[in-house]
Protein backbone atom coordinates (compact mmCIF):
# COMPACT_ATOMS: atom_id res chain seq x y z
CA UNK A 1 0.00 0.00 0.00
CA UNK A 2 2.98 2.54 0.90
CA UNK A 3 3.92 2.05 -2.94
CA UNK A 4 0.93 2.44 -4.14
CA UNK A 5 0.47 5.87 -2.03
CA UNK A 6 4.17 6.95 -3.24
CA UNK A 7 2.91 6.10 -6.78
CA UNK A 8 0.19 8.36 -6.52
CA UNK A 9 2.17 10.85 -4.85
CA UNK A 10 4.44 10.99 -8.38
CA UNK A 11 1.73 10.77 -10.73
CA UNK A 12 0.40 13.76 -8.87
CA UNK A 13 3.44 15.78 -8.59
CA UNK A 14 3.93 14.99 -12.65
CA UNK A 15 0.64 16.29 -13.23
CA UNK A 16 1.28 19.62 -11.63
CA UNK A 17 4.89 20.16 -13.40
CA UNK A 18 2.89 19.24 -17.11
CA UNK A 19 0.05 21.80 -15.83
CA UNK A 20 2.80 24.67 -15.19
CA UNK A 21 4.81 23.90 -18.24
CA UNK A 22 1.44 24.22 -20.39
CA UNK A 23 0.12 27.69 -18.47
CA UNK A 24 4.08 29.22 -18.67
CA UNK A 25 4.95 27.69 -22.48
CA UNK A 26 7.84 25.54 -21.12
CA UNK A 27 9.21 22.86 -23.26
CA UNK A 28 10.71 20.09 -21.74
CA UNK A 29 14.60 20.32 -22.06
CA UNK A 30 17.36 18.15 -22.92
CA UNK A 31 20.32 17.92 -20.73
CA UNK A 32 22.48 19.60 -23.05
CA UNK A 33 19.70 21.95 -23.63
CA UNK A 34 18.15 25.20 -22.46
CA UNK A 35 15.17 27.15 -22.24
CA UNK A 36 15.43 30.68 -22.42
CA UNK A 37 14.36 31.84 -19.17
CA UNK A 38 16.46 30.07 -17.78
CA UNK A 39 19.57 30.99 -19.77
CA UNK A 40 18.20 35.01 -18.61
CA UNK A 41 17.66 33.26 -15.26
CA UNK A 42 21.43 31.96 -15.09
CA UNK A 43 22.70 35.41 -16.33
CA UNK A 44 21.17 37.52 -13.78
CA UNK A 45 22.05 35.13 -10.85
CA UNK A 46 26.05 35.36 -12.23
CA UNK A 47 26.30 39.24 -12.30
CA UNK A 48 24.46 39.74 -9.25
CA UNK A 49 26.98 37.09 -7.43
CA UNK A 50 30.03 38.80 -9.01
CA UNK A 51 29.06 42.18 -8.47
CA UNK A 52 27.97 43.41 -5.34
CA UNK A 53 26.34 46.80 -7.26
CA UNK A 54 23.79 44.80 -9.38
CA UNK A 55 20.27 44.24 -8.16
CA UNK A 56 17.33 43.65 -9.92
CA UNK A 57 14.05 45.28 -9.47
CA UNK A 58 10.24 45.27 -10.86
CA UNK A 59 6.69 44.16 -10.45
CA UNK A 60 6.81 40.69 -9.48
CA UNK A 61 10.54 40.54 -9.77
CA UNK A 62 10.55 38.71 -5.97
CA UNK A 63 8.43 36.58 -3.89
CA UNK A 64 6.51 35.56 -7.10
CA UNK A 65 9.68 34.91 -8.84
CA UNK A 66 8.66 36.47 -11.67
CA UNK A 67 5.17 37.11 -14.35
CA UNK A 68 7.29 34.43 -16.66
CA UNK A 69 9.38 32.80 -14.12
CA UNK A 70 12.48 34.68 -15.84
CA UNK A 71 13.67 35.20 -12.12
CA UNK A 72 12.30 32.19 -10.40
CA UNK A 73 14.66 31.72 -7.34
CA UNK A 74 16.59 34.87 -6.94
CA UNK A 75 15.05 36.25 -4.47
CA UNK A 76 15.02 33.38 -1.89
CA UNK A 77 18.60 33.02 -2.94
CA UNK A 78 19.55 36.87 -2.38
CA UNK A 79 16.89 38.52 -0.26
CA UNK A 80 15.42 42.02 -0.70
CA UNK A 81 18.55 44.07 -1.02
CA UNK A 82 19.08 42.45 -4.40
CA UNK A 83 15.77 41.64 -5.65
CA UNK A 84 13.28 44.21 -5.51
CA UNK A 85 9.35 44.09 -5.33
CA UNK A 86 8.48 47.36 -7.27
CA UNK A 87 4.96 48.89 -7.24
CA UNK A 88 2.84 48.67 -10.04
CA UNK A 89 4.15 52.41 -11.30
CA UNK A 90 6.84 52.29 -14.63
CA UNK A 91 7.46 56.02 -14.34
CA UNK A 92 8.15 55.56 -10.42
CA UNK A 93 10.33 52.66 -10.25
CA UNK A 94 12.02 53.32 -13.55
CA UNK A 95 13.51 56.70 -11.86
CA UNK A 96 14.41 55.04 -8.79
CA UNK A 97 16.65 52.74 -10.79
CA UNK A 98 17.89 55.48 -13.41
CA UNK A 99 18.62 57.35 -9.94
CA UNK A 100 20.90 54.33 -8.85
CA UNK A 101 22.73 53.95 -11.69
CA UNK A 102 23.71 57.28 -11.87
CA UNK A 103 24.86 57.14 -7.87
CA UNK A 104 26.98 53.76 -9.04
CA UNK A 105 24.69 50.83 -8.46
CA UNK A 106 24.17 48.42 -11.53
CA UNK A 107 20.53 48.25 -11.63
CA UNK A 108 18.30 45.76 -14.11
CA UNK A 109 15.11 46.78 -14.33
CA UNK A 110 11.93 44.51 -15.73
CA UNK A 111 9.12 45.65 -17.39
CA UNK A 112 6.47 43.33 -17.33
CA UNK A 113 5.84 44.14 -20.75
CA UNK A 114 7.95 46.31 -23.09
CA UNK A 115 4.23 48.17 -23.79
CA UNK A 116 4.33 49.08 -20.54
CA UNK A 117 7.28 50.99 -20.87
CA UNK A 118 5.41 53.53 -22.34
CA UNK A 119 4.92 54.76 -19.17
CA UNK A 120 8.54 55.46 -17.86
CA UNK A 121 9.64 56.60 -21.82
CA UNK A 122 10.62 59.75 -20.36
CA UNK A 123 12.77 58.05 -17.54
CA UNK A 124 14.30 55.45 -20.50
CA UNK A 125 15.10 58.34 -23.35
CA UNK A 126 15.67 61.81 -21.29
CA UNK A 127 17.33 60.98 -18.26
CA UNK A 128 19.30 57.71 -18.82
CA UNK A 129 20.11 57.97 -23.02
CA UNK A 130 21.32 61.37 -22.14
CA UNK A 131 22.70 62.17 -19.11
CA UNK A 132 26.08 60.79 -19.70
CA UNK A 133 26.31 63.50 -22.99
CA UNK A 134 25.09 66.21 -21.10
CA UNK A 135 27.16 65.66 -18.55
CA UNK A 136 30.26 66.13 -20.68
CA UNK A 137 31.10 61.98 -19.06
CA UNK A 138 30.98 62.83 -15.41
CA UNK A 139 27.66 61.02 -14.76
CA UNK A 140 27.26 57.17 -16.20
CA UNK A 141 24.20 55.27 -16.17
CA UNK A 142 25.05 51.96 -15.98
CA UNK A 143 21.22 50.45 -16.27
CA UNK A 144 19.40 47.33 -18.07
CA UNK A 145 15.95 47.49 -19.09
CA UNK A 146 14.77 43.98 -19.82
CA UNK A 147 11.38 42.35 -20.10
CA UNK A 148 9.35 40.72 -23.13
CA UNK A 149 8.53 42.83 -26.55
CA UNK A 150 6.23 42.77 -29.49
CA UNK A 151 3.51 40.57 -29.98
CA UNK A 152 2.81 37.44 -27.48
CA UNK A 153 -0.71 35.00 -27.99
CA UNK A 154 -4.03 36.61 -27.26
CA UNK A 155 -2.91 39.84 -25.29
CA UNK A 156 -4.92 42.55 -27.63
CA UNK A 157 -3.42 45.57 -29.19
CA UNK A 158 -2.17 47.64 -26.65
CA UNK A 159 0.07 44.84 -25.47
CA UNK A 160 1.56 43.36 -28.48
CA UNK A 161 4.01 46.11 -29.89
CA UNK A 162 7.69 45.98 -30.98
CA UNK A 163 9.64 48.65 -29.49
CA UNK A 164 12.81 47.27 -31.32
CA UNK A 165 12.80 50.74 -33.83
CA UNK A 166 11.74 53.06 -31.09
CA UNK A 167 14.56 52.62 -28.84
CA UNK A 168 17.15 51.98 -31.41
CA UNK A 169 16.61 55.26 -32.64
CA UNK A 170 17.81 56.91 -29.55
CA UNK A 171 21.61 57.99 -29.36
CA UNK A 172 22.86 57.11 -25.83
CA UNK A 173 20.78 53.88 -25.54
CA UNK A 174 22.26 50.49 -26.76
CA UNK A 175 19.87 47.87 -27.83
CA UNK A 176 19.90 44.09 -27.45
CA UNK A 177 17.11 41.08 -29.09
CA UNK A 178 18.19 37.89 -28.09
CA UNK A 179 17.02 35.04 -30.31
CA UNK A 180 18.64 31.99 -28.55
CA UNK A 181 19.30 30.74 -25.09
CA UNK A 182 22.66 31.46 -25.86
CA UNK A 183 21.86 34.92 -27.04
CA UNK A 184 20.21 35.50 -23.94
CA UNK A 185 22.99 34.19 -21.69
CA UNK A 186 25.63 36.27 -23.35
CA UNK A 187 24.24 39.22 -24.35
CA UNK A 188 22.51 39.93 -21.12
CA UNK A 189 25.66 39.23 -19.05
CA UNK A 190 27.30 42.07 -21.70
CA UNK A 191 24.28 44.40 -21.08
CA UNK A 192 25.04 44.22 -17.52
CA UNK A 193 28.26 44.70 -17.60
CA UNK A 194 28.25 47.64 -19.92
CA UNK A 195 28.85 51.14 -18.10
CA UNK A 196 25.86 52.95 -20.52
CA UNK A 197 22.04 51.89 -20.63
CA UNK A 198 21.20 49.45 -22.46
CA UNK A 199 17.76 48.00 -23.63
CA UNK A 200 16.89 44.07 -23.72
CA UNK A 201 14.08 43.10 -26.05
CA UNK A 202 13.18 39.79 -25.39
CA UNK A 203 10.12 37.57 -26.79
CA UNK A 204 7.32 36.25 -24.16
CA UNK A 205 6.91 33.65 -26.44
CA UNK A 206 10.50 32.29 -26.94
CA UNK A 207 10.40 32.17 -22.53
CA UNK A 208 9.75 28.68 -22.52
CA UNK A 209 11.80 27.21 -25.99
CA UNK A 210 14.96 25.27 -25.27
CA UNK A 211 18.20 25.44 -27.51
CA UNK A 212 21.04 23.77 -27.82
CA UNK A 213 23.92 25.47 -25.36
CA UNK A 214 27.64 25.14 -25.94
CA UNK A 215 30.01 23.86 -23.15
CA UNK A 216 31.68 27.41 -23.77
CA UNK A 217 28.66 29.01 -23.38
CA UNK A 218 27.78 27.63 -19.59
CA UNK A 219 30.98 29.33 -17.99
CA UNK A 220 30.23 32.48 -15.75
CA UNK A 221 32.87 34.23 -18.19
CA UNK A 222 30.64 33.60 -21.26
CA UNK A 223 29.96 36.97 -23.04
CA UNK A 224 28.45 37.76 -26.65
CA UNK A 225 29.39 41.08 -27.72
CA UNK A 226 27.32 43.90 -28.41
CA UNK A 227 27.12 45.09 -31.93
CA UNK A 228 28.43 41.44 -33.76
CA UNK A 229 25.90 39.61 -35.42
CA UNK A 230 25.66 36.17 -35.98
CA UNK A 231 25.19 34.04 -39.46
CA UNK A 232 22.85 31.36 -38.36
CA UNK A 233 22.52 29.64 -41.14
CA UNK A 234 25.32 30.16 -44.59
CA UNK A 235 24.01 30.34 -48.01
CA UNK A 236 24.69 31.91 -51.59
CA UNK A 237 21.37 32.92 -53.19
CA UNK A 238 19.97 35.22 -50.81
CA UNK A 239 20.48 37.13 -47.37
CA UNK A 240 17.33 37.02 -44.79
CA UNK A 241 18.07 39.32 -41.72
CA UNK A 242 16.13 39.20 -38.74
CA UNK A 243 16.59 39.38 -34.88
CA UNK A 244 14.00 37.81 -31.74
CA UNK A 245 11.58 35.55 -32.41
CA UNK A 246 11.59 35.43 -36.32
CA UNK A 247 14.95 34.49 -37.15
CA UNK A 248 13.18 31.23 -36.41
CA UNK A 249 10.68 31.70 -38.91
CA UNK A 250 13.42 32.67 -41.17
CA UNK A 251 14.77 29.30 -40.39
CA UNK A 252 11.83 27.17 -40.75
CA UNK A 253 11.31 29.30 -44.44
CA UNK A 254 15.19 28.56 -45.41
CA UNK A 255 14.49 24.87 -44.74
CA UNK A 256 11.58 24.89 -46.97
CA UNK A 257 13.42 26.82 -49.59
CA UNK A 258 16.48 24.14 -49.78
CA UNK A 259 14.17 21.82 -50.65
CA UNK A 260 13.73 24.12 -54.27
CA UNK A 261 17.50 24.14 -54.39
CA UNK A 262 17.43 27.83 -52.68
CA UNK A 263 20.28 28.46 -50.09
CA UNK A 264 19.34 31.44 -48.04
CA UNK A 265 21.86 33.14 -45.14
CA UNK A 266 20.64 34.01 -42.41
CA UNK A 267 21.30 36.80 -39.68
CA UNK A 268 20.85 37.07 -36.49
CA UNK A 269 21.36 40.69 -35.63
CA UNK A 270 21.55 40.32 -31.75
CA UNK A 271 22.06 43.57 -31.73
CA UNK A 272 20.01 47.00 -32.92
CA UNK A 273 21.62 49.49 -32.09
CA UNK A 274 24.76 49.82 -32.96
CA UNK A 275 24.01 47.43 -36.18
CA UNK A 276 26.32 45.51 -37.83
CA UNK A 277 26.20 46.58 -40.82
CA UNK A 278 29.43 45.04 -41.88
CA UNK A 279 28.19 41.63 -41.62
CA UNK A 280 24.89 42.62 -43.71
CA UNK A 281 26.95 44.48 -46.23
CA UNK A 282 29.35 40.95 -46.65
CA UNK A 283 26.54 38.94 -46.95
CA UNK A 284 24.87 41.05 -49.59
CA UNK A 285 27.89 41.24 -51.49
CA UNK A 286 28.34 37.59 -51.59
CA UNK A 287 24.41 36.72 -52.55
CA UNK A 288 23.08 40.02 -54.40
CA UNK A 289 19.61 39.48 -52.81
CA UNK A 290 18.18 40.91 -49.33
CA UNK A 291 14.93 40.25 -47.81
CA UNK A 292 14.50 41.53 -43.98
CA UNK A 293 12.11 40.20 -41.71
CA UNK A 294 10.33 41.43 -38.57
CA UNK A 295 7.71 41.37 -36.26
CA UNK A 296 7.06 45.31 -35.93
CA UNK A 297 5.22 47.54 -38.28
CA UNK A 298 6.67 48.20 -41.79
CA UNK A 299 7.19 52.27 -41.20
CA UNK A 300 10.43 53.66 -39.80
CA UNK A 301 11.14 49.61 -39.11
CA UNK A 302 14.54 48.06 -38.87
CA UNK A 303 13.91 46.58 -42.25
CA UNK A 304 13.93 49.92 -43.04
CA UNK A 305 16.77 51.48 -41.94
CA UNK A 306 18.81 48.16 -43.20
CA UNK A 307 17.64 49.26 -46.46
CA UNK A 308 19.15 52.68 -46.30
CA UNK A 309 22.32 51.78 -45.01
CA UNK A 310 22.68 49.12 -47.93
CA UNK A 311 22.07 51.60 -50.61
CA UNK A 312 24.17 54.19 -49.13
CA UNK A 313 26.56 51.29 -48.72
CA UNK A 314 29.16 49.41 -51.62
CA UNK A 315 26.77 46.62 -51.29
CA UNK A 316 23.98 48.75 -53.57
CA UNK A 317 26.03 47.69 -56.68
CA UNK A 318 25.99 44.09 -55.76
CA UNK A 319 22.29 43.89 -55.66
CA UNK A 320 20.34 42.16 -58.28
CA UNK A 321 17.19 42.83 -57.27
CA UNK A 322 15.27 45.55 -54.77
CA UNK A 323 15.75 44.60 -50.95
CA UNK A 324 12.12 43.62 -49.93
CA UNK A 325 10.77 43.45 -46.50
CA UNK A 326 8.41 40.92 -44.32
CA UNK A 327 7.19 42.66 -41.37
CA UNK A 328 3.86 42.81 -39.36
CA UNK A 329 0.99 44.07 -40.68
CA UNK A 330 0.56 47.76 -40.78
CA UNK A 331 -2.48 47.84 -38.28
CA UNK A 332 -3.22 47.20 -34.37
CA UNK A 333 -2.91 43.80 -33.29
CA UNK A 334 -5.81 41.88 -33.65
CA UNK A 335 -6.91 40.08 -31.08
CA UNK A 336 -8.72 36.62 -33.10
CA UNK A 337 -6.04 34.40 -32.91
CA UNK A 338 -6.73 33.23 -36.97
CA UNK A 339 -6.45 37.63 -37.49
CA UNK A 340 -3.33 37.34 -34.92
CA UNK A 341 -1.65 35.02 -36.85
CA UNK A 342 -2.08 36.84 -40.25
CA UNK A 343 -0.94 40.15 -38.98
CA UNK A 344 2.79 38.26 -38.20
CA UNK A 345 5.25 36.81 -40.48
CA UNK A 346 4.77 33.38 -41.04
CA UNK A 347 7.29 31.43 -43.50
CA UNK A 348 5.21 31.17 -45.99
CA UNK A 349 5.55 34.86 -46.18
CA UNK A 350 9.18 35.15 -46.48
CA UNK A 351 9.27 31.95 -49.15
CA UNK A 352 6.60 34.35 -51.35
CA UNK A 353 9.19 37.53 -51.36
CA UNK A 354 12.44 35.29 -51.35
CA UNK A 355 10.70 33.86 -54.72
CA UNK A 356 10.05 37.08 -55.98
CA UNK A 357 13.40 38.38 -55.26
CA UNK A 358 14.89 35.69 -57.34
CA UNK A 359 12.13 35.53 -59.94
CA UNK A 360 11.41 32.18 -59.60
CA UNK A 361 7.69 30.65 -59.31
Amino acid sequence: MAAVKVGRQLLQLNNVNNVFRRCFNVTAAKPSQMAVRDALNVAIDEEISRDDKVFLMGEEVAMYDGAYKVTRGLWKKYGDSRVKDTPITELGFCGIAVGAAMAGLKPICEFMTFNFSMQAIDQIINSAAKTFYMSAGSVSVPIVFRGPNGAAAGVGAQHSQCFASWYSQCPGLKVISPYSSEDAKGLLKSAIRDPNPVVCLENELMYGTPFEMSEESLSPDFLIPIGKAKVERAGTHVTLVSFSKTVGTCLEAAKELENLGVECEVINLRTLRPLDEETIVNSVMKTNHLVTVEGGWPQCGIGAEICARIIESPAFNYLDSPVLRVTGADVPMPYAKVLEEGALPQPFNIIKSVKKCLNIA
